[in-house]
């Protein structure tokens, strides 16, 4: 029996991951060197996640390119809202699955936005006719008359 490796892919879990991916096309004029499968990138980026070895360090005997090639892709996609949208296609499976009950879920207010602020609080009402003398200073131009003429 084999042991399933972590950060390799499974066919399943790409079949779904795939389509949120932009397509980037090669260059016509000047097209370089040709760029490394989406799928490999993704197993070099799970694989450092996983390990917590710098991006430098990722071997390049897996396959998987070098470490800035995978950071890059890592970058691109975040950028280009891949991740959030995994999350939210993976969490509308999981109930469906059997896998998720909302019942129990407790949001901490740290970690949720409040978009429009939240409600502003009501501008304290005063409570006495004419606001309080200054105790600091005196109306009278010399508070203190100097005994000095």
């Amino acid at each position: 029996m084999c042991e399933r490796v972590p950060w390799i892919v499974q066919d399943s879990l790409w079949e779904r991951i795939e389509p949120l991916l932009p397509k980037v096309e090669r260059r016509r004029r000047h097209p370089g060197r040709k760029r490394l499968d989406d799928r490999l990138a993704l197993q070099g980026i799970l694989f450092v996640l996983y390990t917590a070895i710098p991006w430098e360090f990722l071997p390049q005997e897996l396959g998987f390119g070098s470490g800035m090639t995978c950071w890059r892709r890592l970058r691109d996609w975040h950028q280009a809202g891949v991740w959030d949208r995994l999350h939210q296609l993976l969490l509308a499976e999981l109930p469906a699955a059997g896998q998720l009950d909302w019942s129990k879920a407790v949001i901490e207010s740290s970690h949720v936005r409040a978009l429009k602020g939240g409600p502003k609080p009501a501008r304290a009402r005063l409570t006495a006719p004419n606001r309080a003398r200054n105790a600091t200073s005196s109306p009278r131009q010399e508070a203190f008359p100097s005994p000095c003429p």
